[in-house]
């Protein structure tokens, strides 16, 4: 969306961050002294924020060359994945490397009034909000509020056609039935789900385009779907694991069992085409 004023300033980042895969810590007024800045919200093992980040990437590598800077702010949406540990490692599996602010006090993220994951914002040369979006969706209209930018730089450069959508619910305009709210199985987002006697499955029901599973620890989770043949799932790190993807929007019974030193955080839905 384009922001409500023009003047909306771009914040400094707080001094006593931690960044990741940065010689210095990034200075906004020197970014944005030189071009336009994305700055993404992100969780390493949070379903949107995962999603959402192959447009970033590429976006990154199409448009880094003509001064379109990123920075990822990594504010956690579990309470394990602002572990140092399991931060640095979650970030380097997605294969993010630009910039990223161990934001696990929230600091970054109160200053920009942050609405989920992920969370943009683009700011212009000179400092400006050009252009926000909260959650998934609206990645070509990204991609064009980026290009703008750029071209009132130089109106020469010759930019490509935005992405094509990397799903059918990326594409503008798309129906999306929604999906089964997110479970946490331990009772909050901040409590983990461990087999214990009388406790050693989870089983649900739910309708969407998809089911992950947010685990972390050593060990294996059996994930069966319906009445088909249960499918072993290996735990070696904190992760977002893909329990099933399904073609549109479907209904389904799931039961899943653990075995070794795992931890269930959350099982989360995708949306889907009706």
């Amino acid at each position: 969306m384009r922001p409500e004023r023009p003047d909306i300033a771009a914040p400094e980042f707080p001094g006593r961050i931690r960044w990741l895969n940065a010689p210095e810590p990034p200075v906004m007024a020197e970014l944005t002294a030189t071009g336009p800045v994305l700055v993404h919200f992100i969780d390493f093992a949070q379903l949107n924020s995962v999603r959402a980040l192959p447009y970033i990437l590429e976006w990154r590598r199409r448009y880094e060359p003509h001064g379109l800077r990123v920075l990822a702010i990594h504010s956690p949406r579990f309470r394990f994945t602002g572990r140092r540990e399991a931060l640095d490692a979650g970030i380097a599996a997605l294969g993010i490397t630009h910039p990223v602010a161990d934001d696990s006090k929230y600091l970054i993220w109160h200053d920009y009034g942050c609405q989920g994951w992920p969370s943009l914002f683009l700011w212009s040369r000179g400092g400006a909000l050009a252009w926000a979006h909260f959650g998934e969706g609206e990645y070509r209209a990204t991609e064009e509020a980026i290009q703008e930018e750029l071209l009132s730089d130089d109106v020469t450069l010759s930019l490509p056609e935005p992405m094509a959508p990397l799903r059918p619910t990326d594409a503008p305009g798309a129906l999306v039935a929604p999906p089964t709210q997110e479970v946490f199985p331990g009772g909050s987002p901040g409590e983990p789900w461990t087999p214990a006697p009388g406790d050693e499955a989870i089983e649900l029901g739910y309708e969407a385009g998809g089911c992950y599973v947010v685990a972390e620890g050593q060990g294996w989770l059996r994930a069966q779907l319906d009445r088909s043949e249960p499918r072993d799932v290996p735990i070696t790190e904190a992760a977002l694991l893909p329990i099933a993807e399904h073609p549109r929007h479907e209904r389904h019974n799931l039961r899943l069992t653990a075995g070794g030193d795992v931890r269930v955080w959350a099982i989360s839905f995708a949306p889907g085409i009706p």
